[in-house]
Protein backbone atom coordinates (compact mmCIF):
# COMPACT_ATOMS: atom_id res chain seq x y z
CA UNK A 1 0.00 0.00 0.00
CA UNK A 2 1.13 3.58 -0.64
CA UNK A 3 3.16 5.28 2.06
CA UNK A 4 1.67 8.63 0.98
CA UNK A 5 -0.68 9.57 3.83
CA UNK A 6 -2.28 12.60 2.19
CA UNK A 7 -6.03 12.54 1.64
CA UNK A 8 -6.45 11.20 -1.88
CA UNK A 9 -9.07 12.10 -4.47
CA UNK A 10 -9.27 9.65 -7.36
CA UNK A 11 -10.44 11.15 -10.67
CA UNK A 12 -11.70 9.52 -13.81
CA UNK A 13 -10.30 11.13 -16.98
CA UNK A 14 -12.64 10.90 -19.99
CA UNK A 15 -15.71 13.00 -19.28
CA UNK A 16 -14.17 14.39 -16.10
CA UNK A 17 -10.82 16.02 -16.90
CA UNK A 18 -11.20 16.02 -20.69
CA UNK A 19 -13.34 14.98 -23.62
CA UNK A 20 -11.09 13.46 -26.27
CA UNK A 21 -8.42 16.16 -26.76
CA UNK A 22 -10.45 19.00 -25.27
CA UNK A 23 -9.89 19.91 -21.61
CA UNK A 24 -13.08 20.35 -19.63
CA UNK A 25 -13.04 24.02 -18.60
CA UNK A 26 -11.81 24.63 -15.07
CA UNK A 27 -11.00 21.00 -14.26
CA UNK A 28 -7.21 21.27 -14.21
CA UNK A 29 -7.24 24.53 -12.21
CA UNK A 30 -9.61 22.98 -9.67
CA UNK A 31 -7.45 19.88 -9.25
CA UNK A 32 -4.35 22.04 -8.86
CA UNK A 33 -6.19 24.01 -6.19
CA UNK A 34 -7.07 20.75 -4.43
CA UNK A 35 -3.41 19.66 -4.46
CA UNK A 36 -2.37 23.05 -3.09
CA UNK A 37 -4.41 22.28 0.06
CA UNK A 38 -2.18 19.25 0.81
CA UNK A 39 -4.35 16.61 -0.80
CA UNK A 40 -3.27 14.09 -3.42
CA UNK A 41 -4.87 13.83 -6.86
CA UNK A 42 -4.70 10.45 -8.59
CA UNK A 43 -6.35 9.20 -11.76
CA UNK A 44 -7.95 5.90 -12.81
CA UNK A 45 -9.00 5.55 -16.43
CA UNK A 46 -10.83 2.67 -18.06
CA UNK A 47 -9.47 3.88 -21.40
CA UNK A 48 -6.89 1.18 -22.13
CA UNK A 49 -5.88 2.42 -25.59
CA UNK A 50 -3.14 5.04 -24.89
CA UNK A 51 0.24 4.23 -23.36
CA UNK A 52 0.98 5.53 -19.85
CA UNK A 53 3.22 8.27 -21.20
CA UNK A 54 0.39 9.51 -23.43
CA UNK A 55 -1.98 9.86 -20.47
CA UNK A 56 0.68 11.52 -18.29
CA UNK A 57 1.82 13.89 -21.05
CA UNK A 58 -1.77 14.90 -21.69
CA UNK A 59 -2.37 15.65 -18.02
CA UNK A 60 0.79 17.77 -17.96
CA UNK A 61 -0.15 19.51 -21.19
CA UNK A 62 -3.46 20.49 -19.59
CA UNK A 63 -1.65 22.03 -16.60
CA UNK A 64 -1.43 19.22 -14.04
CA UNK A 65 1.66 17.66 -12.45
CA UNK A 66 1.02 13.94 -11.88
CA UNK A 67 3.69 11.50 -10.78
CA UNK A 68 3.85 8.13 -12.51
CA UNK A 69 2.36 6.43 -9.44
CA UNK A 70 -0.68 8.73 -9.61
CA UNK A 71 -1.99 7.04 -12.79
CA UNK A 72 -3.94 3.78 -12.74
CA UNK A 73 -5.60 2.17 -15.75
CA UNK A 74 -7.73 -0.76 -16.75
CA UNK A 75 -4.82 -1.97 -18.93
CA UNK A 76 -2.62 -2.19 -15.84
CA UNK A 77 -5.36 -4.01 -13.91
CA UNK A 78 -5.86 -6.46 -16.79
CA UNK A 79 -2.15 -7.20 -17.05
CA UNK A 80 -2.18 -8.36 -13.43
CA UNK A 81 -4.49 -11.20 -14.49
CA UNK A 82 -1.76 -12.64 -16.72
CA UNK A 83 1.36 -14.54 -15.69
CA UNK A 84 4.84 -13.61 -16.88
CA UNK A 85 5.79 -15.75 -19.84
CA UNK A 86 2.24 -16.21 -21.09
CA UNK A 87 1.37 -15.38 -24.70
CA UNK A 88 -1.37 -12.81 -25.20
CA UNK A 89 -3.32 -11.58 -28.19
CA UNK A 90 -4.52 -7.98 -27.89
CA UNK A 91 -7.68 -6.64 -29.49
CA UNK A 92 -7.19 -3.08 -28.33
CA UNK A 93 -4.46 -0.48 -28.26
CA UNK A 94 -0.78 0.01 -27.45
CA UNK A 95 -1.59 0.73 -23.81
CA UNK A 96 -2.60 -2.91 -23.29
CA UNK A 97 0.48 -4.21 -25.12
CA UNK A 98 2.70 -1.95 -22.99
CA UNK A 99 1.12 -3.07 -19.70
CA UNK A 100 1.44 -6.73 -20.64
CA UNK A 101 5.08 -6.42 -21.67
CA UNK A 102 5.85 -4.60 -18.43
CA UNK A 103 4.35 -7.66 -16.74
CA UNK A 104 6.63 -9.98 -18.70
CA UNK A 105 3.90 -11.27 -21.01
CA UNK A 106 4.57 -11.96 -24.70
CA UNK A 107 1.95 -9.59 -26.12
CA UNK A 108 1.01 -9.34 -29.80
CA UNK A 109 -1.59 -7.17 -31.47
CA UNK A 110 -4.44 -8.97 -33.21
CA UNK A 111 -3.25 -7.51 -36.53
CA UNK A 112 -0.56 -10.23 -36.47
CA UNK A 113 -1.22 -13.91 -37.12
CA UNK A 114 0.20 -15.58 -34.01
CA UNK A 115 -1.06 -19.08 -34.74
CA UNK A 116 -2.66 -21.32 -32.16
CA UNK A 117 -0.39 -20.84 -29.13
CA UNK A 118 -2.28 -18.08 -27.31
CA UNK A 119 -2.95 -18.28 -23.58
CA UNK A 120 -5.13 -15.21 -23.18
CA UNK A 121 -7.00 -12.69 -25.33
CA UNK A 122 -7.27 -9.15 -23.95
CA UNK A 123 -9.95 -6.85 -25.34
CA UNK A 124 -10.26 -3.10 -24.91
CA UNK A 125 -11.46 -0.06 -26.79
CA UNK A 126 -10.18 -0.21 -30.35
CA UNK A 127 -10.96 2.66 -32.77
CA UNK A 128 -9.19 0.71 -35.54
CA UNK A 129 -11.30 -2.39 -35.12
CA UNK A 130 -11.76 -4.39 -38.31
CA UNK A 131 -13.29 -7.76 -39.16
CA UNK A 132 -9.98 -9.62 -39.47
CA UNK A 133 -8.66 -8.52 -36.07
CA UNK A 134 -12.00 -9.37 -34.47
CA UNK A 135 -11.93 -12.79 -36.15
CA UNK A 136 -8.40 -13.56 -34.89
CA UNK A 137 -9.40 -12.75 -31.32
CA UNK A 138 -12.57 -14.83 -31.63
CA UNK A 139 -10.70 -17.82 -33.07
CA UNK A 140 -8.10 -17.70 -30.30
CA UNK A 141 -10.79 -17.77 -27.60
CA UNK A 142 -12.56 -20.55 -29.45
CA UNK A 143 -9.33 -22.57 -29.29
CA UNK A 144 -9.17 -22.24 -25.52
CA UNK A 145 -7.53 -18.91 -24.71
CA UNK A 146 -8.86 -17.10 -21.64
CA UNK A 147 -10.93 -13.98 -22.39
CA UNK A 148 -10.09 -10.85 -20.39
CA UNK A 149 -11.69 -7.44 -20.87
CA UNK A 150 -9.94 -4.29 -19.75
CA UNK A 151 -13.41 -2.87 -19.08
CA UNK A 152 -17.06 -3.36 -19.96
CA UNK A 153 -18.04 0.28 -20.57
CA UNK A 154 -20.72 0.29 -23.27
CA UNK A 155 -19.78 3.76 -24.54
CA UNK A 156 -16.88 6.20 -24.65
CA UNK A 157 -17.57 9.97 -24.31
CA UNK A 158 -16.36 12.40 -26.98
CA UNK A 159 -17.24 16.02 -27.82
CA UNK A 160 -19.35 14.73 -30.72
CA UNK A 161 -21.23 12.25 -28.55
CA UNK A 162 -20.64 8.70 -27.34
CA UNK A 163 -18.75 6.06 -29.33
CA UNK A 164 -18.93 2.29 -28.79
CA UNK A 165 -16.76 1.51 -25.77
CA UNK A 166 -14.48 -1.37 -24.88
CA UNK A 167 -17.42 -3.26 -23.41
CA UNK A 168 -19.21 -3.25 -26.75
CA UNK A 169 -16.21 -4.87 -28.46
CA UNK A 170 -15.77 -7.33 -25.59
CA UNK A 171 -19.45 -8.28 -25.90
CA UNK A 172 -18.93 -9.17 -29.56
CA UNK A 173 -16.13 -11.62 -28.74
CA UNK A 174 -18.02 -13.06 -25.78
CA UNK A 175 -21.20 -13.53 -27.82
CA UNK A 176 -19.37 -15.10 -30.75
CA UNK A 177 -17.57 -17.62 -28.53
CA UNK A 178 -20.06 -18.21 -25.73
CA UNK A 179 -17.28 -17.47 -23.22
CA UNK A 180 -17.88 -15.27 -20.18
CA UNK A 181 -14.97 -12.82 -19.85
CA UNK A 182 -13.13 -11.77 -16.74
CA UNK A 183 -13.24 -7.95 -16.58
CA UNK A 184 -10.40 -6.05 -14.93
CA UNK A 185 -11.27 -2.34 -14.99
CA UNK A 186 -13.55 -0.21 -12.88
CA UNK A 187 -15.50 -1.31 -10.88
CA UNK A 188 -14.40 -4.96 -10.88
CA UNK A 189 -12.29 -6.70 -8.25
CA UNK A 190 -8.91 -6.30 -10.03
CA UNK A 191 -9.41 -2.52 -10.15
CA UNK A 192 -10.34 -2.40 -6.47
CA UNK A 193 -7.22 -4.43 -5.63
CA UNK A 194 -4.98 -2.22 -7.78
CA UNK A 195 -6.36 0.96 -6.18
CA UNK A 196 -5.93 -0.34 -2.64
CA UNK A 197 -2.38 -1.48 -3.37
CA UNK A 198 -1.37 1.83 -4.95
CA UNK A 199 -3.41 4.38 -3.01
CA UNK A 200 -5.03 2.77 0.00
CA UNK A 201 -8.61 4.03 0.35
CA UNK A 202 -9.27 7.31 -1.49
CA UNK A 203 -11.45 9.80 0.34
CA UNK A 204 -13.40 10.61 -2.83
CA UNK A 205 -13.82 8.91 -6.21
CA UNK A 206 -14.82 11.46 -8.88
CA UNK A 207 -16.45 10.24 -12.06
CA UNK A 208 -19.19 10.64 -14.63
CA UNK A 209 -20.52 7.07 -14.68
CA UNK A 210 -22.18 5.52 -11.59
CA UNK A 211 -21.83 1.96 -12.89
CA UNK A 212 -18.03 2.24 -12.98
CA UNK A 213 -16.81 5.17 -10.88
CA UNK A 214 -19.64 4.93 -8.38
CA UNK A 215 -19.39 1.18 -7.98
CA UNK A 216 -15.61 1.48 -7.56
CA UNK A 217 -16.20 4.00 -4.79
CA UNK A 218 -18.58 1.60 -3.04
CA UNK A 219 -16.08 -1.26 -3.40
CA UNK A 220 -13.37 0.88 -1.83
CA UNK A 221 -15.52 2.42 0.89
CA UNK A 222 -14.97 5.91 -0.58
CA UNK A 223 -17.38 8.76 -1.23
CA UNK A 224 -18.69 8.97 -4.79
CA UNK A 225 -18.80 12.39 -6.43
CA UNK A 226 -20.70 12.50 -9.74
CA UNK A 227 -19.98 15.20 -12.31
CA UNK A 228 -22.29 15.93 -15.24
CA UNK A 229 -19.55 16.76 -17.77
CA UNK A 230 -19.45 13.25 -19.28
CA UNK A 231 -21.96 10.47 -19.84
CA UNK A 232 -24.46 11.24 -17.04
CA UNK A 233 -26.50 14.43 -17.59
CA UNK A 234 -27.73 16.70 -14.83
CA UNK A 235 -31.36 15.74 -15.43
CA UNK A 236 -31.09 12.01 -14.81
CA UNK A 237 -33.34 9.47 -13.17
CA UNK A 238 -32.48 7.18 -10.26
CA UNK A 239 -28.85 6.08 -10.22
CA UNK A 240 -27.23 2.93 -8.83
CA UNK A 241 -25.24 3.61 -6.82
CA UNK A 242 -26.59 6.99 -5.87
CA UNK A 243 -23.81 9.59 -5.62
CA UNK A 244 -22.91 11.15 -2.30
CA UNK A 245 -22.55 14.51 -4.01
CA UNK A 246 -23.19 15.88 -7.52
CA UNK A 247 -21.83 18.86 -9.40
CA UNK A 248 -21.82 20.20 -12.92
CA UNK A 249 -18.10 19.57 -13.33
CA UNK A 250 -14.85 19.23 -11.38
CA UNK A 251 -14.55 22.99 -10.87
CA UNK A 252 -17.97 23.15 -9.19
CA UNK A 253 -17.28 19.97 -7.23
CA UNK A 254 -14.01 21.15 -5.71
CA UNK A 255 -15.58 24.50 -4.81
CA UNK A 256 -18.49 22.69 -3.16
CA UNK A 257 -16.48 20.17 -1.16
CA UNK A 258 -13.69 22.51 -0.06
CA UNK A 259 -16.36 24.89 1.20
CA UNK A 260 -17.86 22.06 3.24
CA UNK A 261 -21.15 22.16 1.34
CA UNK A 262 -21.14 18.62 -0.04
Amino acid sequence: MSSDRRECWLFDLDGVVWLDDRPIPGAADAIARLVSTGRRAAYFTNNSFPCRSDHLDKLRRFGLAPQDADLLSSAEAAAQLCDPGERALVLGGPGIVEALRDRGVDARDASADVGDAVDVVLVGIDPGLDAERLARATRAVGRGARLVGTNDDPTFPTPAGPLPGGGAILAAVAYATGVTPVVAGKPHAPSVALTRRRLGTPAVVVGDRPSTDGALARGLGSRFALVHSGVTPAHHGPLDPAPDVEAADVADLVELLLAGRG
